[in-house]
């Protein structure tokens, strides 16, 4: 019997890549959001419907995907961006595939994947972000209005940048969108509404900046009662950037 997924750790956090029956030599990394995790059995991606769906969905077209737990709420912390990397060199280390991946990035997932194309530009083929936070400098200022949510926020990111540091100091030295250089193909799908990171101020402004440097860049904004097949989206624009291996 064929083995179709396999877990394990690096830096004591689980990892798991799904193998399809029948490789195309393309994969695919999933960067997710603030609820993703992964465990020695099993991963958000698998007990969601929706997501185990699309990750079967990408398989049957021979897909090999792989994510991380990525120390949970990461907010893009310089630890998170070197775990992706590593799991990148230890999957293209034991699996014959191209080089050059696809992301999939969700909510704050996207700071990750936004390093990792500036970092790795010529090994990502292209990039899809879901409801992305691009800006944490501007979610951070936004999150003042809720005493709450904003307490929580601060802890979660002195926690995952592991710092003494000032948080305002902190976020005030954050890279910014206007920094950003990669021309990786990017497709964009945003929610108008009921989503934590706004699309005027993400992916709008993302957009802007793409258009600046001459990167391509779509976004589709939508509203959540509309229908919409992630699966056969995904696989159509993942065909647009696999002509050149």
């Amino acid at each position: 019997m064929s083995i179709d997924k396999r877990t394990f750790q690096i830096d004591n956090q689980w990892n798991i890549i799904h193998l399809p029956k029948q490789p195309n030599g393309f994969a695919v990394m999933i960067i997710g959001d603030c609820s993703h995790y992964v465990d020695e059995h099993t991963s958000l991606w698998k007990q969601n419907t929706e997501r185990a769906n699309l990750i079967q969905s990408l398989k049957n077209q021979g897909y090999t995907i792989f994510y991380s737990n990525l120390y949970g709420r990461h907010w893009g912390s310089p630890k998170a961006v070197i775990l992706a990397k590593r799991l990148y060199h230890y999957v293209m280390k034991h699996e014959i595939l191209n080089p050059n991946i696809h992301l999939i990035a969700e909510g704050m997932g996207s700071l990750v994947a936004l390093r990792l194309m500036e970092e790795m530009e010529k090994n990502i083929r292209s990039a899809l972000f879901i409801n992305p936070c691009i800006d944490l400098q501007y979610h951070f200022n936004h999150e003042r209005q809720n005493r709450l949510f904003f307490k929580r926020l601060i802890r979660e990111i002195i926690s995952a940048y592991n710092t003494e540091e000032d948080i305002e100091s902190l976020i005030n030295n954050m890279p910014q969108t206007k920094h950003l250089t990669a021309k990786t193909p990017v497709q964009i799908w945003h929610a108008a509404r009921g989503v934590a990171f706004n699309f005027k101020e993400h992916s709008r402004s993302y957009e802007k900046r793409r258009q600046e440097i001459a990167a391509p860049i779509s976004l589709s904004i939508h509203v959540p009662e509309a229908t919409f097949n992630p699966a056969r989206a995904f696989q159509e624009y993942f065909k647009n950037y696999e002509k050149v291996l």
